[in-house]
């Protein structure tokens, strides 16, 4: 249930107003504001010690039930122990809240912003519920990779760190995007935040992505997937000029890749593999017949008989 405060301050020339939203966890509720809170950062306190920097978070803390304080960007997330329920007090809250927001005073005391790069993130979801879409404003890499696991990610320091995330299955790293596969431990609704500010600021830093050694050779087999055979017969690289210009854009906007893999004369059958939010996704098989297929057939004639994706 969603609802808004609102008080008008004649003292101020910004007028905030509150609007309360429930969450996935029902401890937490979102005060979302409609004005910016922090200048691209997310903070979490758990206790009135942590925040120092943050009068507001202070503030709040005074409250018996106030567990944990999240500020970030447009919305302030407050935990409340189970002595409460947020039904009885959430009015108050609000009210306090909004009544801070606008008597001007400081919400987080910033440091000031130093010479990194602006970079922006924001998450994109799929096709594939498992997989999630963080899109970068700046290119990451000149090519795709894709990471199973933290053994494959030995070249990518940023694979590496998103791995240690519990809940990281998969990563797909393409032009300026990074899709993440997770394991069904968590929600997205629970973690994407923490995930796009993680990867923002690994990008902000101006830390490189992939390693320039493997960029430059281009040789890593457990980074990329490259078809099986380098000299193509007519019929293959035909199929793969299709799938270049007509398939790769459409899977590549929905966090995805699709790679030839091989051509079988004898039975006419295509062999790709699926990357990235394709691969494992729900709806892959039907976009596979119904979709790529049928485009094959239709643009090769009787040369393709099926399309088969050997990890889909």
């Amino acid at each position: 249930m969603e609802y808004c405060i609102f008080v008008k301050n004649h003292r101020i020339m910004k007028e905030f107003n509150i609007t309360v939203s429930e969450t996935n966890n029902p401890a937490i509720l979102k005060f979302e504001t409609n004005h910016m809170l922090t200048k691209g950062k997310n903070y979490e306190y758990n206790n009135i010690d942590e925040a120092k920097n943050s009068p507001l978070a202070q503030q709040l803390f005074h409250l018996p039930f106030i567990k944990t304080v999240y500020i970030s960007g447009n919305f302030i997330g407050l935990e409340c122990y189970d002595i409460v329920e947020w039904s009885d007090v959430k009015d108050e809250v609000a009210q306090q809240i909004v009544e801070y927001l606008n008597a001007g005073e400081p919400i987080v005391i910033e440091e000031e912003p130093s010479n990194n790069l602006a970079v922006t993130v924001y998450a994109e979801v799929t096709p594939n519920p498992a997989t999630m879409k963080f899109v970068s404003n700046k290119r990451i890499v000149p090519q795709a990779f894709e990471f199973k696991n933290i053994d494959e990610a030995k070249d990518s320091e940023l694979a590496k760190k998103l791995f240690h995330f519990p809940f990281v299955k998969q990563l797909f790293f393409d032009e300026n995007y990074v899709s993440v596969t997770k394991y069904d431990v968590s929600e997205w609704d629970d973690i994407t935040m923490e995930l796009r500010e993680f990867i923002r600021n690994f990008l902000v830093e101006g830390n490189k992505v992939v390693s320039e050694n493997v960029i430059s050779t281009g040789k890593d087999d457990s980074l990329e997937v490259k078809p099986a055979n380098s000299d193509l017969d007519d019929t293959s690289q035909q199929i793969v000029d299709i799938l270049e210009e007509y398939v790769k854009p459409a899977v590549a906007s929905d966090g995805g890749n699709i790679l030839f893999q091989s051509y079988e004369e004898e039975s006419k059958t295509v062999n790709v593999i699926l990357q990235g939010a394709c691969s494992g996704c729900p709806s892959s098989t039907f976009t596979l017949k119904n979709g790529i297929e049928t485009m094959l057939k239709n643009m090769m004639g009787d040369k393709v008989n099926e399309v088969v994706a050997l990890n889909g």
